[in-house]
């Protein structure tokens, strides 16, 4: 692959294979979009044999498989808005792949050009990020766009569009529709979106095989069995901490969160002379212990006071996802298992396995406290982040309930109350001050005018600095320039 990569060189960062990250971002996409876990892996086998029954060469084959896995790698950053269209962003999304979303209101089609936009720009960027060439880039900037010209971003037409694009949309047809309508009512909704969606050569090509891949990919025996050999070839390795910011990019008030647990994480483990190979895994379980989170729709994690039952069932699988998410990583197999313990309680009142005691080492102990702490001192939209004074006295509280160690919850209060604030980091060079603070508080869902306000300038003065942000870091939405901030150390 060739291309020029947006990801710096990072001393420290947990670096992993290429193809694990892809995979996991893939995964991290079809939870998002509510589909079944194997959805991109599937479609991107599909888009392979299109690609070579229509005469692709080798390297567009090797192109679009990447695309397909990549094609959800934008839809964590317009989670929030699709949360105002739709009510529920993962089952809404779902809904509208599958053709069966009811007609949207004129309000909320009108923003949907926004919503591609955002998609797009952003999984575009991660192409860029690692490294993967012009070829799945503009594959990927170009998501939604049409063969009529009625579609987005940019409104392209006929042989304007990438033909990967073409590929991937009807591999991702065929799959979502036939497992949403069976295969014969699947192929006739491909055959009218034909000549308006993609051409209808294509679309003719992909009716003619269809029944004979899907029998193919019903007989494969695991998931790993359908990742494309293309991802072999993708040979730079990538900081986990983009996986990481990619999954944050959901929710707004989660900018950076991972990356603070996996920091503190590590920190603790340090500070109890552990061996650096245990500071080590903690860093890399802190940094994809959020990943199952994208299963849930915003509106849960958005909501003030108790759930109810039900949503804290849903809630309580998380941990499971994140399992889940890094089952297909070898690079992340012991990590995953980690991350998967975030939520266990010593006396067994945590999820998702309910397990106490001995059953929960030292090293998922320091987890479980490095977590419960970073989200103690964040701010939620129910409520103002605590204090460290006041994130003390509640984690000591649970200390004493016998649900965290109280020993590991001593050492991390002792290192974090000596330590400065993340957010006094030193402004970087590629912004100033100014636009490093109107940064961070826009990263974190902040409207212009909460901004002006906490910073006591004009939204005007905020429209500016985020005019010469943009240009700057050379992006157009607000979560193009937070995954940038994040992966560029700006944030």
């Amino acid at each position: 692959m060739h291309g020029t990569s947006l990801l710096p060189e990072l001393e420290h960062s947990a670096l992993i294979p290429a193809r694990d990250a892809i995979v996991a971002i893939a995964f991290i996409g079809d939870l998002s979009m509510g589909r079944a876990t194997d959805q991109s892996p599937r479609t991107a086998w599909l888009a392979m044999a299109l690609a070579r029954t229509a005469g692709c060469s080798e390297d567009e084959i090797a192109a679009v498989e990447i695309a397909a896995l990549l094609r959800w790698s934008g839809c964590t950053a317009n989670a929030a808005g699709f949360e105002r269209i739709l009510g529920d962003d993962v089952a809404g999304r779902e809904a509208m792949m599958a053709l069966t979303l009811p007609p949207m209101s004129a309000d909320a089609q009108s923003q949907m050009p926004e919503m591609a936009q955002i998609h797009c720009e952003v999984a575009g960027d991660i192409a860029r990020m690692l490294d993967l060439g012009a070829t799945i880039e503009t594959a990927l900037r170009h998501t939604f766009e049409r063969y009529d010209g009625n579609g987005l971003p940019g409104g392209l037409r006929g042989d304007a569009v990438p033909l990967a694009t073409y590929l991937v949309q009807l591999a991702s047809d065929l799959e979502i529709l036939s497992r949403a309508h069976g295969l014969p009512q699947a192929l006739q909704l491909i055959a009218h979106r034909a000549g308006q969606v993609y051409p209808a050569q294509l679309a003719a090509l992909l009716a003619q095989h269809a029944a004979d891949w899907l029998a193919q990919l019903d007989a494969f025996s695991t998931q790993d069995s359908l990742l494309p050999p293309a991802l072999n070839t993708v040979a730079q390795p990538v900081p986990l901490e983009l996986v990481a910011d990619i999954a944050d990019l959901k929710l707004p008030w989660l900018a950076g969160y991972s990356r603070q647990v996996a920091t503190l994480a590590q920190a603790v483990a340090q500070q109890l002379a552990l061996e650096p190979a245990v500071a080590r895994r903690l860093y890399r379980a802190g940094l994809i212990h959020n990943i199952g989170r994208a299963a849930l729709p915003n509106a849960l994690w958005n909501a003030a006071g108790p759930l109810a039952h039900a949503a804290w069932e849903r809630v309580r699988l998380v941990p499971y996802w994140t399992r889940r998410a890094a089952q297909h990583t070898s690079a992340l197999a012991a990590e995953a298992e980690l991350a998967s313990y975030a939520y266990e309680r010593l006396d067994g009142s945590g999820y998702f396995r309910c397990v106490s005691g001995e059953a929960i080492p030292t090293e998922r102990r320091i987890l479980a406290a490095a977590v419960a702490w970073c989200a103690l001192v964040s701010r939620r939209p129910w409520r103002a982040a605590h204090t460290p004074a006041e994130a003390a006295a509640l984690l000591q509280a649970e200390a004493q309930a016998g649900r965290l160690d109280a020993h590991i919850v001593d050492t991390l209060i002792a290192h974090v109350t000596g330590q400065p604030s993340p957010q006094t980091r030193k402004a970087s060079a590629l912004l100033s001050e100014r636009e490093t603070d109107v940064l961070r508080r826009i990263s974190l869902g902040e409207s212009n005018k909460e901004v002006a306000r906490a910073l006591v300038i004009s939204p005007s003065t905020v429209r500016t600095h985020m005019e010469s942000i943009f240009r700057k870091l050379e992006c157009s939405t607000r979560a193009a320039a937070t995954l940038k901030a994040f992966t560029l150390g700006v944030l």
